[in-house]
This record gives C-alpha cells, structure tokens and sequence, in this order.
C-alpha cells in the first residue's frame, strides 16, 4: 500500500510555446509556468529562444517579440535546469504534461505524474474513454469553470488541471494507493519523457 503524497510534494505545470521552422510549425519553448498545490506561483518565466521564431501564435499566445527579447528572459538551458531540480522527487500535475516535458527536454518519473488529461474517469463522463479532452472543455463539464478564454495563459492553465486534480484526488491517490493506475498512457512517440 503507497503513501499518498503531502500537499507540499505537488507541483502544477503548463508552457506556451512559439513556432520555429517552415510555416512555425515544429514547438519551441517560450514561457513555463508552475504553481504549488494552492496554486501559489512558484516558477514563471519567459524563455530567451535558440532559433529564429518564425511563429509567435499570437492570436492564442499573446506573445511577441518583446516577450521574448527582454531583460527578464530566461536562457533555455537555465530553465530546463531550473525546472528540473524543482521537479525532482515531486508529483507533477497538468494538462498533456508529454508536449511540457518534451518541449522543456526532460524526463519525469510516470508515476509521479497526475495528468488530468489522462485520467480514465474523467474521460468516462464526457464518454470519450479513448480520447484525449482538451482543458477548456473538462474545467467547463466537470467544474464549471472557464478557462482560456482569450490567451493561452499558462499559469491559468497549470492552476486549471489542478483544481480538476485536486477535486478528485481522494479516489484519484486511493486507486494508485490499490495498484490500480487510473490513467491512460501518453502517446507511445513521447515514452522518452518518462522515466
């Protein structure tokens, strides 16, 4: 029988990213946000970019060159260090946490992951048990709640998947806690970002 984890062990996860490439379409890391499990902000930072931007996405980001092209960015590697060390040996909550850690270049323990958009009950009630449901739509059907309207806010979108974590975690944590995984997998293309 596991232990199920203290408050202070969870973290929230959600990145933006920008376009790079022909028509900026391949992901590049722009903003990581991540809160505490209150939702307090613990980590919220813009990423100086390694390639030429050649798609801000804007109209769903709300960033351009001015987000990215400041004082306070950071530089990729820093992040990814950053975000690794506070990772480490806590539960990581989100919303498709694969397209996070492949964006970011790191590898998270799966069972320390709590991905709402793989959580089979979830899927059950909105009766698309094989589908992956997009945030907006399980914040709205499963808690009213309204989210990513306007821009893509990560720290909004991180806040969002913990609330649907949060509002399921005693049946969530007692079905780990009998062995019974209560997740889907992620897509087989991401298996790197798991350890």
């Amino acid at each position: 029988m596991s232990r199920i984890p203290s408050h202070d062990q969870f973290l929230a996860m959600s990145c933006t990213n920008v376009g790079v490439g022909p028509g900026g379409t391949t992901s590049m890391l722009a903003r990581v946000s991540i809160v505490n499990y209150r939702g307090a902000t613990v980590f919220d930072k813009y990423v100086a970019p390694t390639m030429e931007v050649t798609d801000y996405r804007t109209s769903t980001t709300g960033i351009n060159h001015s987000h990215l092209y400041s004082n306070e960015v950071w530089a990729f590697n820093a992040v990814q260090q950053y975000v690794a060390n506070l990772l480490k040996g806590k539960v990581l909550v989100g919303h498709s946490l694969w397209n996070d850690l492949s964006v970011l270049g790191i590898p998270h323990y799966a069972v320390s992951t709590r991905d709402v958009a793989l959580y089979q009950p979830f899927r059950n009630a909105l009766r698309s048990p094989h589908q992956i449901i997009g945030l907006q739509t399980l914040a709205w059907q499963l808690m009213c709640r309204r989210c990513q309207e306007g821009y893509l806010d990560p720290l909004e979108n991180a806040r969002a998947a913990l609330d649907l974590y949060r509002s399921h975690a005693d049946e969530w944590e007692a079905a780990i806690a009998k062995g019974n995984w209560p997740c889907a997998l992620p897509p087989s293309t991401f298996s790197r970002c798991y350890l």
